[in-house]
C-alpha cells in the first residue's frame, strides 16, 4: 500500500467541516491541545499526518459508538488502558 497524507488544506476544511476549533479538533484526535494540530496544518515545515493518525480521524468519522466501543474494547484486550473523558 503506498500512502500519501492529506495535504494541511484538505485538514483545515475537515476541522471546519465539523465545526471545531484548533483545541477541539486536537482533542477529537487525541493529540496534545491546539500547537499539535496546528503543526499538522500549517507553519514552515508541516508535520504530515501518519497513516494511522488519519485512520483514527476516519473510523471515529465513519463508525457509530457501538462500533468504536467494539475497537476500544479490543484495545483493551490487546493490553492497553482506556479511561473515558
Amino acid at each position: 500500500m503506498k500512502y500519501t497524507p492529506p495535504t494541511t488544506d484538505d485538514l483545515q476544511v475537515i476541522r471546519k467541516e465539523l465545526g471545531l476549533t484548533q483545541s477541539e479538533m486536537a482533542d477529537y484526535i487525541h493529540v496534545a491541545g491546539g500547537q499539535q494540530w496546528r503543526k499538522y496544518t500549517g507553519g514552515k515545515n508541516p508535520r504530515y499526518m501518519s497513516f494511522h493518525m488519519l485512520f483514527f480521524l476516519a473510523a471515529k468519522l465513519t463508525m457509530n459508538s457501538d462500533e468504536l466501543n467494539r475497537v476500544y474494547k479490543k484495545m483493551v484486550d490487546l493490553g492497553a488502558s482506556i479511561e473515558s473523558d
